[in-house]
């Protein structure tokens, strides 16, 4: 019987077969997430990267839509306030913000460095 169940050699509407969808199914529906490490994603997650840590600061690589129309001198008020709220640190602040340019002088995103 168990050969037949992995050889799946039921005939479609026979009870052997019903039953096996059943299987199928309450295996997609009713195993929990955490067995596979599935995580929800977070919205706009990749839009800010961490970094390998040097030197006591912690480097993070930011989108440049997440600070466009942001004054260059508002741009570390508003990352310190972004990377608390995502990193669930509320003694996180930036120190700096660095533009990150591509070879043809256009702007890809901005390296944050950040103290804990």
């Amino acid at each position: 019987m168990l050969k037949r169940f992995i050889l799946w050699d039921f005939p479609r509407a026979s009870w052997q077969y019903d039953v096996m969808v059943g299987i199928i199914l309450a295996f997609i529906f009713l195993t929990p997430r955490d067995w596979f490490r599935d995580q929800p994603r977070i919205p706009r997650a990749s839009s800010i990267a961490m970094l390998p840590s040097e030197n006591g600061s912690s480097p993070f690589f930011v989108d440049s839509g997440l600070l466009e129309g942001i004054p260059e001198n508002q741009r570390v008020v508003k990352l310190s306030e972004l990377l608390r709220a995502r990193m669930g640190n509320r003694h996180l602040t930036v120190t700096r913000v660095e533009p990150i340019l591509d070879s043809e002088g256009e702007l890809q995103g901005y390296m944050a460095f950040a103290r804990p």
